[in-house]
């Protein structure tokens, strides 16, 4: 369920018309539903109650700072990839007790960054990681709590550039080795070893691989209990999917996933973290787009949007399906027409969508993509030095811009030429 609905022939967001907000600030721009976003991130508080658990969102799905603001304010926890990530979060007033970092690839900075700011734990993914950080927080007499991140080999079932949960992915350390590196994790100065962590994808249409992967965290905990080690907390991570088709097969829902997660580790007396940033951001975002010219080709008609790749890069990178909707609604059982939808960066991989049924528009109509809340802005570049889009935050009846368009000028004094030209 979201808040983007149509009234008096209008689409808005809650109680804000999209057009006045396209009157105000221009397209392309991304629009995010305050009261969605927090019935989500409830969804998931109350699916794991009574449990001890902390829901922590995912910032790489979103990062705009009055996001996890709203977040924030409900009590949520974040999950950081990154040393700009942890900053965000603490921008947003986010206390370290209730941001964990996670990332394949933190540096000896990062880990200086999140211990003297106050982290609740680490998310260790390798050998190297884990020693490293043993010395920063050893030269910074401090301790540093710690996960280790399991791969399960797990197949996620999922889209293959976001699978991590397979032995072949770069992520976590191979369940067959876990007890020796958690060995070592006890023996090293500076690190507290708190739990087990586990994360096998995105965007997971089915319980099964969670189950599966979850069930072997629970046998890893007693097997790890036995050995010594004072294991008190389960990450879980993240990654259940979203409906971005309006068909009848739609994801499990939190309270089942909850339900599950009950099921296959509630009876260890460990607190529970999950990480779940698409389900809690996907539908809770628009990309509002123009039509800027209809271009008839060779046996199909293109609509030609302002939007293009570098604003909503999943169609490109992963041929993602966006459902694509007018803003003014359409009258009862008007015909459909079939168009290549398209934007205007010079790549034939500009193209959100092939042969998509739509009614008829014309030049300056708005048309949404839904679902574009996760994985959009954040991916954004300004390719073909196209600015990066506005992101505006919807609440009730009031809209505020959380991320302007960038000037021109600001865009190109970014660049210097060298003194000696």
């Amino acid at each position: 369920m979201d808040h983007f609905l149509y009234k008096n022939g209008s689409l808005h967001a809650e109680d804000v018309a999209l057009s006045d907000i396209a009157a105000q600030v221009g397209t392309p721009f991304y629009v995010y539903s305050t009261a969605t976003l927090e019935r989500h991130y409830k969804l998931f508080t109350e699916a794991l109650s009574p449990l001890p658990h902390l829901v922590c969102f995912a910032i790489k799905s979103l990062s705009n700072i009055a996001v996890l603001k709203v977040l924030g304010d409900l009590g949520a926890g974040m999950d950081v990839v990154s040393g700009g990530e942890y900053r965000r979060a603490k921008a947003a007033g986010v206390p370290g007790s209730r941001i964990v970092f996670s990332g394949v690839g933190k540096t000896r900075d990062e880990m200086r960054l999140a211990l003297e700011g106050g982290v609740r734990q680490f998310n260790v993914e390798s050998e190297p990681e884990l020693r490293a950080l043993s010395e920063v927080a050893t030269s910074l007499a401090v301790t540093a709590p710690i996960a280790l991140r399991i791969n399960p080999d797990v197949d996620a079932k999922t889209h293959e550039k976001i699978a991590t949960g397979k032995k072949e992915n770069k992520f976590g350390i191979p369940i067959d080795r876990a007890r020796a590196v958690y060995a070592e994790a006890a023996r090293l100065p500076g690190i507290d070893v708190v739990g087990i962590d586990v994360h096998i994808g995105s965007q997971l249409t089915e319980l099964e691989p969670f189950e599966q992967a979850f069930a072997k965290v629970a046998e890893l905990t007693e097997t790890l209990r036995g050995d010594g080690h004072t294991i008190r907390r389960l990450d879980l991570g993240g990654g259940l999917g979203i409906p971005y088709t309006r068909s009848n097969e739609a994801p499990p829902l939190p309270l089942d996933y909850g339900a599950m997660i009950k099921r296959t580790v509630g009876h260890l007396g460990c607190e529970i973290e999950i990480e779940p940033g698409r389900l809690i951001s996907g539908n809770a975002g628009l990309l509002v787009s123009s039509v800027i010219y209809l271009k008839q080709g060779e046996g199909r008609d293109f609509l030609i949007v302002d939007a293009a790749m570098n604003d909503l890069a999943r169609p490109s990178m992963y041929g993602a399906h966006h459902d694509i909707v007018p803003v003014v609604e359409p009258a009862p059982a008007t015909a459909a027409q079939e168009f290549d939808v398209v934007g205007p960066v010079c790549e034939t991989g500009d193209t959100f969508a092939r042969h998509r049924p739509l009614t008829p528009l014309g030049e300056g109509d708005l048309v949404a993509f839904r679902s574009a809340g996760a994985y959009g802005a954040v991916m954004a570049s300004e390719y073909n030095t196209r600015p990066l889009i506005p992101e505006v935050l919807v609440k009730g009846d009031q809209f505020a811009v959380i991320r302007a368009r960038p000037s021109f000028d600001e865009i190109l004094n970014r660049d210097t030429i060298p003194a000696w030209m």
